[in-house]
């Protein structure tokens, strides 16, 4: 009962929630990591063992994959990054073909929520609103700009006059003009949402993004609102989505039912730690569900309300490292 975290980086608390998780059933099993520079990962370097992969884009990383899983008896596969998605889902059946689970949404699911064009369309087909979509020629300030396969908030845009508008944005088409929710009227969610095997929604956790610093998540708050029966009643069944999805809306101040959808994740997000502290345990749901094929009931009301994460930054020291 081994696990493996994929390009781990900086997640130190989601490596180890399923080291604590995995030792309650099992007090002999490890969880190891991945990274193209895993002396650099903190994530590696408090992980059981790690081992060094090349990156996406070269050859041979489903191979080096597989060798290592073999090697060391490791039987599932949690990955966390958007870049290994699309390879990991292409390659699920391979990977099962060898005993070893891949904790991933299938491949359709993953391409719809890598394009934030099909992903509204999607949004849109379950009754969930989203921010309008404005012609490049007929737009209203202001406006949020953001490219249609973007993440960790890289190459977006507030444009509050015309002044701020370059030939760039016009002509990228890759970025979307989008109507702008300004955050004086709107609070920004990032939701964790389980999926059982069964495609089902299990439970959700809003968490309110109080800071946000790099794109992830500094301070948060879960909290217990319309979100729960909103999500419940219109995603809660999605086909081909498994395991934790990170979901982002915004919900007007003032106004329970004005709710819009941004994106899907269909990963664990960075804010992940705060939902599992809060009581609503996807780790231990995870190994349950997949390395002892337990089924998961509903577990809307487990976690805690109210329950405010504040970060601090710590260290990870690596003794005898020679650069």
């Amino acid at each position: 009962m081994n696990i493996l975290i994929t390009s781990a980086g900086r997640r130190v608390s989601l490596v180890r929630s399923f080291q604590t998780e995995l030792k309650k059933l099992n007090p002999l099993g490890k969880v190891f990591a991945t990274d193209a520079d895993p002396i650099m990962s903190a994530a590696c370097q408090i992980a059981d063992g790690f081992f060094k992969v090349p990156y996406l884009d070269e050859p041979g990383y489903i191979d080096k994959l597989l060798k290592y899983c073999k090697t060391h008896d490791i039987s599932l596969i949690i990955p966390t990054i958007d870049t290994e998605l699309h390879d990991l889902a292409k390659y699920k059946e391979r990977l099962k073909q060898e005993g070893i689970s891949v904790v991933i949404s299938s491949l359709d699911f993953i391409s719809k929520c890598r394009d934030k064009r099909i992903i509204h369309r999607f949004f849109e087909e379950h009754n969930v609103n989203v921010a309008k979509e404005y012609a490049k020629e007929d737009y209203k300030l202001p406006l949020f700009i953001k490219p249609t396969d973007g993440s960790r908030s890289v190459d977006t845009y507030i444009i509050k006059s015309q002044e701020d508008l370059t030939e760039y944005h016009f002509s990228n088409e890759k970025l979307m003009f989008l109507e702008y929710l300004d955050h004086d009227e709107y609070d920004e969610y990032t939701c964790d949402l389980y999926y059982g095997k069964d495609h089902y929604l299990k439970c959700v956790v809003p968490r309110k993004r109080v800071e946000v610093r790099d794109g992830e998540v500094y301070k948060a708050l879960t909290v217990r609102n319309i979100l729960v029966p909103y999500l419940k009643k219109n995603l809660n069944f999605i086909d081909g989505a498994v395991g934790c999805l990170t979901a982002q809306f915004f919900l007007h101040k003032n106004d329970e039912q004005k709710i819009f959808a941004i994106e899907i994740n269909p990963r664990f997000g960075g804010g992940y730690p705060l939902t599992y502290l809060s009581g609503a345990n996807y780790s231990r749901w995870i190994i349950e569900e997949y390395m002892l094929d337990k089924s998961i009931a509903e577990q809307f009301d487990i976690w805690e309300n109210n329950l405010l994460m504040i970060r601090y930054d710590d260290e990870i020291l690596v003794h005898g490292y020679k650069g």
